[in-house]
């Protein structure tokens, strides 16, 4: 390696780590909400379908502002959507705790989810321009290792939060961490803050737009929208809703219910590298997928099989269900718009995929509360079966188109 690659690598090392810290703020600033959740109805005193109105309200909110953000990420400088994004999110955070109700509460993280949306796709566009094609895989890998990092990081230090001063203390410490990393990023991308959009735009204009979505419907990107939703629906909705079922199925006390969903993180870092691992071997993103989903199938059927019989047989299944779920989000939508490069659209496709993930996570956010108050948990994962095995199905079927597509 002479010197001048040798200073361009360490320049994408470096920029690769500012991604981290970005998505890493960014989950802190999001995912503290479920990991207070419990507490949180029981200071106020509100019911699950009351409390789970905030979760679905930014998972909606979030899935529209990637479509905008997508959009927004192609044709503006993408550092400064970045930035923008992560000091709203960090902002909301800190007002969080003075709001005099959970029906404020429930705005305003609406609105966190919005901000929240700003981060993914501009930062997608910006990694498969600054980054050569090995390093923007491992790039990819690192991002969704800090994103469960950032989760165990908030889970494990919500409890002692809750226990020193209550959960508005969750809020306020994500809240200051998002704005400090946002220093960060500003200082550190400066030698990317001129990136040129034309160059985005002209490449768009040669392709045709058009043609870029028909090419997009041939490849079978209806088919991968409704297997992201349902990865969407499976991946937040136990991650949501893990604490509370440990909570009501086994009679877990608050703090423990919240330190069981550690272990969710944890096994995602695993599942993205293993995940990561077996698509340099089947070299088919949708391959990968179906595999993937076939595993959180399997896991499901022995949860329903041993359900309620252990607390820690039930965290390790969700645990792997869980963990599937974040290979198939590294598959779907962190390595599969880069092949839209050539379009000009990385950004654009990247948070129109990244939508439908939060389609489904607004869908489970409700949806597993009502399910589970009205039917019960058992039948809850019963349909976490079902939504596997159409993921599974969804992909098999598309494996030869997309092969097909990816080859041309």
């Amino acid at each position: 390696m002479n010197k001048v690659s040798g200073k361009k690598s360490r320049w994408m090392i470096f920029f690769g780590i500012l991604c981290c810290l970005v998505y890493f703020a960014g989950y802190m600033t999001r995912i503290n909400y479920a990991a207070a959740l419990v507490e949180i109805m029981s200071d106020l005193n509100i019911s699950k379908q009351l409390a789970s109105m905030a979760v679905t309200g930014s998972f909606i909110t979030y899935g529209v502002g990637q479509l905008i953000s997508g959009i927004l990420g192609d044709h503006i400088p993408p550092r400064y959507v970045i930035v923008e994004g992560l000091i709203g999110t960090s902002l909301l955070n800190l007002v969080v705790p003075v709001m005099p109700n959970i029906y404020f509460m429930t705005v305003l993280w609406c609105f966190n989810g919005f901000f929240q949306a700003m981060l993914w796709p501009p930062l997608v566009r910006m990694m498969a321009e600054n980054l050569d094609e090995r390093h923007y895989n491992a790039a990819c890998v690192f991002v969704s290792a800090a994103a469960s990092t950032a989760t165990i990081f908030v889970y494990m230090l919500a409890p002692f939060l809750i226990l020193l001063q209550g959960w508005r203390l969750v809020f306020i410490f994500s809240g200051a961490v998002g704005l400090l990393v946002s220093i960060i990023w500003l200082l550190g991308t400066r030698s990317v803050a001129s990136k040129n959009t034309r160059k985005n735009d002209k490449t768009a204009e040669d392709n045709g737009d058009g043609r870029m979505f028909k090419t997009a419907i041939t490849s079978g990107l209806i088919s991968i929208m409704i297997a992201i939703i349902l990865q969407g629906i499976l991946r937040d909705g136990i991650g949501t809703w893990m604490p509370t079922y440990f909570k009501e199925v086994y009679s877990l006390d608050n703090a423990s219910s919240i330190l069981t969903a550690v272990i969710l993180p944890i096994f995602s870092i695993i599942s993205v590298s293993a995940a990561s691992a077996l698509q340099r071997l089947v070299k088919n993103e949708l391959a990968s997928a179906a595999l993937l989903y076939l595993t959180a199938f399997a896991a499901v059927l022995i949860m329903i099989s041993f359900f309620s019989s252990s607390v820690l047989l039930s965290a390790l299944l969700m645990a792997v269900i869980t963990g599937c779920m974040h290979g198939i989000n590294l598959m779907l939508i962190s390595r599969l718009p880069l092949h839209y490069k050539k379009y000009g659209r990385v950004s654009t496709i990247s948070g129109a995929l990244n939508a439908c993930t939060y389609i489904g996570s607004a869908i489970s956010a409700y949806g597993f509360a009502y399910l589970s108050g009205r039917f019960g948990w058992r039948f809850t994962v019963i349909l976490w079966a079902v939504t596997a095995f159409v993921g599974c199905v969804l992909c098999v079927i598309n494996i030869r188109r997309w092969a097909t597509f990816t080859s041309q």
